[in-house]
């Protein structure tokens, strides 16, 4: 008599995805921009969001890993905006964030989406926080979820 074979079991989807996005608000006109775009694509997806508000883009990797801390997420996003100056600092803010953005989602096997603009100019960042689409905020929240549904399996 031969042995039915099972399927593996898929991991479970969560019903109602625990989002964190964190935003830094220091040019307030282009975060305002790029929290519509997300959080449209959020919404749409059914997430349960919980938002956080940090002054500037190296205080958001540190935000999300104290939040996470806290309380279980099923995957973060990242939004915010740095613009060239005339100094060293555009590059150090634009590299550390990034680069403790990837630590935390590896390190905590977090689906991260970096809707952190990095740009010349307050031109640049307008183009890229408002399009069609959503601009990058949204493109922030939709890799997200797409990491999320890798995670469990849901993909």
């Amino acid at each position: 008599m031969a042995k039915k074979r099972r399927a593996a079991p898929k991991a479970k989807k969560p019903n109602k995805p625990r989002i964190l996005l964190v935003e830094a608000r220091y040019y307030d006109h282009i975060a305002e921009m790029l929290l519509n775009g997300a959080m449209r694509v959020l919404e749409e997806a059914g997430a349960a969001v919980t938002k956080v508000t940090v002054p500037g883009a190296l205080e958001i990797p540190p935000a999300i890993a104290i939040a996470c801390e806290r309380e279980r997420y099923d995957a973060a996003v990242a939004l915010g905006c740095v613009i060239q100056g005339e100094t060293f600092h555009f590059d150090i803010v634009a590299m550390q964030s990034a680069r403790a953005l990837i630590d935390i989602a590896v390190a905590q096997r977090l689906p991260c989406g970096n809707g952190i603009l990095t740009v010349d100019n307050e031109a640049q960042a307008l183009a890229r926080a408002q399009n069609d689409k959503g601009g990058k905020g949204a493109e922030a929240a939709r890799a997200a979820l797409a990491l999320l549904a890798l995670k469990t399996g849901t993909q």
